[in-house]
Formats: C-alpha cells, sequence, structure tokens
C-alpha cells in the first residue's frame, strides 16, 4: 500500500486517532465517516493506493456545489483539531484478499504512528438473535482492550460487546493465524466448505481489520450496529454520534451553524429525483 500526499499537505503525527468504515450491508460505516468528514470539516491529505482496492472514481462528495474535484477509492482526511485522521473506502475489496488488504491497513497505521483505531461497520438484521430495542437503536463493539474483547470504558457507555466473538472458535483463531503471518495451510481454512453460523462474523471486513491491527499491538475499537438495506441515514447518524462519545468528542463544536453538516453526495445518495413529467 502506498501512501501518495496531496500536493501541499503534510501528514500531522498528532492526528493519532485513526477512524475508517469496514463495508457491510447498508453501508451505514461509510456513511457514518462521511458524516463526521463533512461535520469536522475535516481536509484531505493524501490518497493510498492499494492493488486489493476495485478502482473507482467519482465527483467531489463534501464541496456545496459539483466542482469537479476527483474522489478516489481510498482517501485520508485530517482533523487537526480533533486529533483525528479518517479514512474513507469507497469501491470493495478484490474478492479473497480481505486479510492482505487488512494488513497493509495495519502497516499504514503502525508506520505512521496511530495509537487507536476505531472501525465502524454495519451487520445483517436478519442474524441479530438477541434483539432488544428497549432503548432504540444498539451499538455493540468489540476491543482489543482485554483478550475477550471486552472494554471497561464501551460498558460504561452501556454498549454491549458483540457476543459472537469467541477467540477460541476456529474461524476466529484461523483470522488471528493469517493476521500474525503464521504459516496456515489452504487446506485448513474454516470458511470454504462445511461453513457453520459461527462462522460467519469472523468472515466479514470488520473481523480481518479488527484481526490485522490487533497483531499490530494497536488498540483498536470496532462499533457495530444492526440494520437492513434501505435509507441507512438515520443508522449512520447513530454511529457517528456513538463515535463522537466513545472519542470524547462533542458534535456541537464541529460546525457553527449546525449539529451535523450533511454531505453535499447525500443529496443524491438514491439518484436525482424522477422527471415529473413522466406522470
Amino acid at each position: 500500500m502506498e501512501f501518495v500526499v496531496e500536493e501541499g499537505k503534510e501528514p500531522r503525527r498528532e492526528c493519532s486517532t485513526l477512524l475508517l468504515p469496514a463495508l457491510s450491508i447498508g453501508n451505514v460505516g461509510q456513511l457514518a465517516v462521511d458524516l463526521l468528514v463533512s461535520s469536522s470539516r475535516a481536509e484531505r491529505v493524501g490518497f493510498l493506493d492499494d492493488p486489493n482496492i476495485l478502482p473507482c472514481v467519482g465527483n467531489d462528495a463534501y464541496g456545496p456545489i459539483p466542482c469537479g474535484e476527483l474522489a478516489l477509492p481510498l482517501e485520508a482526511y485530517e482533523s487537526p483539531s480533533n486529533a483525528l485522521t479518517l479514512i474513507q473506502q469507497r469501491s470493495p475489496v478484490v474478492q479473497g484478499m480481505m486479510v492482505e488488504f487488512a494488513k497493509n491497513l495495519a502497516d499504514f497505521a503502525a508506520a505512521n504512528g496511530k495509537e487507536h483505531v476505531v472501525v465502524l461497520s454495519s451487520l445483517d438484521f436478519g442474524r441479530w438473535r438477541h434483539i432488544d430495542m428497549s432503548s432504540g437503536l444498539q451499538i455493540y463493539y468489540l476491543s482489543s482492550a482485554k483478550p475477550d474483547g471486552t472494554d471497561d470504558y464501551c460498558e460504561q457507555l452501556g454498549w454491549k460487546r458483540l457476543q459472537e466473538y469467541n477467540p477460541d472458535q476456529r474461524s476466529w483463531q484461523f483470522l488471528s493465524s493469517l493476521a500474525e503471518g503464521n504459516d496456515v495451510q489452504d487446506s485448513s481454512y474454516p470458511f470454504e466448505d462445511d461453513v457453520e453460523e459461527e462462522d460467519y462474523y469472523p468472515s466479514l471486513p470488520f473481523a480481518a481489520l479488527f484481526s490485522c491491527f490487533k497483531a499490530k499491538g494497536l488498540k483498536v475499537t470496532c462499533l457495530l450496529c444492526y440494520c437492513s438495506e434501505g435509507d441507512n441515514t438515520s443508522d449512520a447518524f447513530h454511529l457517528a454520534e456513538s463515535t463522537c462519545k466513545l472519542l470524547g468528542l462533542s458534535p456541537d463544536n464541529f460546525c457553527v451553524e449546525e449539529k451535523w453538516r450533511i454531505p453535499y453526495s447525500w443529496k443524491t445518495v438514491y439518484g436525482p429525483p424522477p422527471d415529473m413529467a413522466i406522470f
């Protein structure tokens, strides 16, 4: 993975917290990062070039008008006032290369002095076993703070550890071995044949990112929410607000005119409105 610094910009070492999405159902992690980039007025400082990401190109996502500035698959933003580096991922990983991609990101984070990595992702509502909506939308977490994935501060915030995480289960162990660079025989790969229900969560992108950042000795926290496909903007707001709680940030201080600054790209997130003449 190559980090290409934008002309005239210089990355700041004090931006020691790294925030990034893990692609999943509803793209909630990406939408939440969009909100945080836009609202904190983070500036783009460079691009990440990785062979495991499918190429794509688009228009600027955050400007008030379409200015013709190109957006690429992996972009790095910084908010020095919040000591925050944000990575936005706009295209999927090549099939079968998620662990390699996660290793490259972990190498980048370690080489650039990141101390805490926060991964934002969504989970399939159809696989939620113990549904509890008594207090509204639920946030689940997974942390490297303790071997069992728990974190005292996350518990104080009222969040629950992802119940499906079991470091002794075969798929989680296999993922950890891959992340640590151990020589694992292809025949022992548990995700190909004889797939069981407990193998599902370790097969998701957030799990690979969590395992690889952890293997590098970095503190990593995954914030997760269950959702369905559709209009997931409310889930994105909830995940972004939870991120601010975790990092001790105040969204009220982001923007003078409003709490959250809606990205320009959200205006056409489902395409332009239909021509009313057809009716």
